[in-house]
């Protein structure tokens, strides 16, 4: 199979769950597209060398998580201050976004303090969106050993969160 046609292919089937969970990484839909795009160039340009590839959505987010952590490492933080002099003034409509991302950074923290073999399997399923199947293999554990440690993640995620 051409490198083409395999990236088409794999753009096709997994684009929008990079994007969300660059997305997810960044609060930036602008950011996220543009590092998806990133992934998928060097992604290209390691297959045109020859480069060999086991497992495509594999391949893509760890790509997709380096560029991410460079961005992290490159941006640096603004004030309020410094957002208000640039005339950045948050709006009423925009309450109900800003409060989802914040929700959304809530769980992210209490995920962490999740045992570390529940925290790898949440991980992987709810924000990498990758199958049973695939986190198994990558785990070297059963499919019923990790479909467990997603059931029993969630249980104590649920917990740490204090819904019931």
């Amino acid at each position: 199979m051409t490198p083409k046609k395999t990236l088409t292919e794999a753009y096709n089937e997994l684009g929008l769950g990079l994007k969300k969970y660059a997305y997810f990484k960044l609060n930036s839909k602008a950011l996220a597209d543009n590092l998806v795009q990133e992934a998928f160039v060097k992604t290209w340009s390691y297959l045109k060398k020859g480069g060999k590839i086991l497992q495509m959505k594999a391949f893509l987010y760890n790509v997709l998580n380096n560029l991410i952590v460079d961005e992290y490492r490159k941006q640096k933080s603004l004030s309020l201050n410094e957002l208000a002099d640039k005339g950045f003034e948050p709006s009423k409509e925009e309450a109900p976004r800003i409060i989802s991302q914040i929700d959304s950074r809530l769980v992210c923290s209490v995920i962490d303090e999740l045992p570390e073999k529940y925290r790898v399997a949440i991980k992987m399923r709810y924000l990498q969106e990758r199958s049973i199947e695939e986190i198994s293999a990558t785990t070297h554990q059963s499919k019923n050993a990790t479909a467990v440690q997603i059931f029993r993640g969630l249980e104590k995620l649920r917990t740490l969160c204090g819904a019931q």
